[in-house]
């Protein structure tokens, strides 16, 4: 493992990154008030989202505020689309060809769910997502040319808060828990652009008898997307 400060060095290693995307593209603090039902992009660029009412706003944990997801069994009929967050597709949010990295700080003792995703497995355009299966942080970008998947070696569902970092570049995926990198995988994704919204907390496309929508259940205290290039 390797600090993420340290990540670029990789590259004369052979190694999945030779960047760090480090430009804003959207940053949700998840700080608002208990009832509120709009998520504000607090970098400035309109990206706001629209909260689920099953979704507990305004949780205090010291000096940090979260969203809360409660359990739900999976596969249990029925959907709980109130149990997401989305944020309305925007070609902005997509991929592309970037440099591109998902941020987040959560918490969880559950050990499933899809944590954020833009599209599904199967979607026209390709898509990405972070999930939790066994507890254990999984990154998985999937482009036109094919699919890169990292998994953390340990699980992080012990009720505390971890910063989790996920990254694909024209290298390959990697994945950083609480500052380290620790799962990585070389290869090019190719170009990931989908017509999907960003979902926060599970599934959209979903009945929870022939697809499982994968609901999350444990606090987010934020997400930010980085890009090289914001590409405008």
């Amino acid at each position: 493992m390797v600090t993420v400060a340290a990540a670029g060095l990789l590259a004369s290693t052979g190694g999945a990154a030779d960047a760090s995307p480090d430009y804003e593209l959207a940053y949700w603090s998840m700080n608002e008030e208990p009832g509120a039902r709009t998520m504000r992009d607090v970098s400035g660029h309109g990206f706001d989202g629209r909260i689920g009412r099953e979704v507990a706003v305004g949780l205090r944990s010291g000096d940090r505020t979260a969203y809360g997801f409660e359990r739900l069994e999976p596969d249990t009929p029925p959907a709980r689309p109130g149990h997401l967050v989305l944020v309305d597709h925007d070609s902005r949010l997509d991929p592309g060809e970037r440099d591109y990295a998902i941020e987040m700080r959560l918490r969880t003792r559950d050990h499933f769910g899809n944590i954020v995703q833009k599209g599904q497995a199967t979607v026209r355009g390709g898509s990405f997502k972070l999930q939790i299966p066994n507890g254990r942080v999984q990154c998985w970008f999937r482009g036109s040319r094919t699919s890169l998947l990292v998994t953390a070696p340990r699980p992080i569902n012990d009720g505390q808060w971890h910063l989790v970092r996920c990254e694909r570049t024209g290298d390959g995926v990697s994945l950083a828990v609480d500052g380290r990198v620790v799962a990585e995988r070389s290869g090019w994704t190719g170009p990931i652009e989908n017509s999907w919204p960003i979902a926060i907390g599970g599934k959209t496309d979903c009945d929870q008898v022939d697809v499982g929508c994968d609901y999350f259940a444990g606090d987010i205290d934020y997400i930010a997307i980085d890009v090289d290039n914001p590409g405008w």
